[in-house]
Parts: structure tokens; sequence; C-alpha cells
């Protein structure tokens, strides 16, 4: 790209025309392919349980070693092209996965509920309850009388990640909903993680002032029972 500019550039005094200057989109273009310079040569970052890094693939698993050692075995370059050389079936695949990686988080969670001896309900997909028009993920103690309601989502998509905000913020809607009604109160949690949420930072700051400040990542998840009324239906330490 810089070889071609200067040729142009080149071409440009030759002929005694002024000299151009380089466009805003030659230049983001190079910005983009230093971006991706760096990811590839850098290689895949520390692995998380039960997701899979879109480098973590041969030749580009251990950055600029990967891509030196598949440059001297001669791969063709064609091989490489992993999408474009399994078409729809790989999207497929990732499509099927998607569900897996979200339910890293629910495991996560259910995982605390049991350490602490907490009863829950956890829904499953697509499931209905009664007078919620989307069913939440988590029920702490249960369905009927809940105390608790946890929203979970790890996701990678800006648009996932705004369609679970909405979500979360229908199921606190219904919360206030219930209460004018009569019913008891009960409180919304959102744990939620991955590069989605980090793009939509209007949307996360509108989550937190709606679920009062009620918001965990994985980094954070720990401090779910202490900081909601799980903690009153904790039976072991």
């Amino acid at each position: 790209m810089e070889d071609r500019y200067q040729t142009r550039l080149a071409r440009a005094r030759e002929k005694g025309g002024n000299p151009f200057e380089r466009t805003k989109s030659l230049k983001r273009i190079d910005d983009l392919v230093k971006v991706a310079v760096q990811y590839i040569t850098s290689g895949v970052p520390k692995e998380t349980d039960g997701v899979i890094h879109r480098l973590a693939k041969f030749d580009t698993q251990k950055g600029l070693a990967s891509l030196q050692y598949a440059a001297k075995e001669n791969v063709p370059y064609a091989v490489l092209l992993y999408e474009r050389y399994v078409g729809r079936p790989f999207a497929a695949h990732r499509d099927a996965v998607s569900e897996l990686v979200g339910e890293v988080m629910e495991n996560a969670i259910e995982k605390r509920l049991r350490q602490a001896g907490v009863t829950y309900r956890k829904t499953g997909r697509a499931e209905g309850i009664p007078d919620f028009g989307q069913a939440p993920d988590f029920c702490i103690p249960d369905e009927v009388n809940p105390v608790v309601i946890v929203e979970a989502k790890i996701t990678s998509d800006d648009g996932t990640a705004r369609d679970k905000v909405a979500r979360i913020k229908e199921v606190e809607t219904q919360r206030r909903k219930h209460v004018a009604a009569g019913r008891p109160n009960y409180e919304v949690a959102a744990c939620i993680d991955g590069r989605g949420f980090r793009e939509r930072r209007e949307d996360m700051r509108q989550m937190l002032l709606r679920l009062n400040g009620k918001v965990f990542t994985r980094a954070s998840l720990d401090q779910i029972i202490t900081h909601t009324r799980i903690r009153e239906f904790v039976t072991q330490g």
C-alpha cells in the first residue's frame, strides 16, 4: 500500500503536477493493517475455560513464530483462508457453539450458588414463566416468590449485547409493574462479560442506573452473593 502511494507520488512529480496529499481512506487502511499485524504477531491471549479464541489455530497460535513455521513449511495460502474454505459450515458451527459460550457465565453462577448452599431455579431455553414476559435466567429462591432475578450473558458481538441489555431493562420494567400491582419487591442483577458489552458504553451506563449498580462481570462475580439479597439464602460457607 505504501509502495503504491509512493509510486503514484513519483509519477505526479515527473509530470510536473502538484503532489497529492495522502487521503484519509489510505491512512485508515494503513492503520487497519497495522492493528491486524499487531494482533496476528502477538498470538493468542491468555485462554479462558470454555472459550476458543479466533486466532487459536496453527498459523497464528504463537504469533510470529507460528507464521514463520507455516511459511517455512510452504502451507498453501488457500488453506489458511478457513472461513472461505469451509464456507457456511463454519458459520453454522460458530452459531451452534455461541450458546455454549454463553453458558460459561451461567455455569460460574451455578457453581457459586451451590457452594453457598443457595436454593435457586434455573430456567431452560425459551421456557415460559407465568407473569414474566421473558423468563429470567435465574430465580432465587424460585420463580413463585423470587427475591433475586439474575440475567447472564457473555458475548463478543455488540448486536447481541444490545439485545441482552434491552432484555435486562425489560425484566426491570416487569419488576416495577409487579411491585405496583402489590407483589413483594425483588432485585434484578446482571452477570455479563465480553467485548460486545464493552463496546456499548451508553447501554452499560443505563443498565447500571436501572439495576442500582448490581451488574457483575467474571472478575467481580464472587461478590454477587454478598452484594445482593442472595446472601439471605446462604446455608453454608
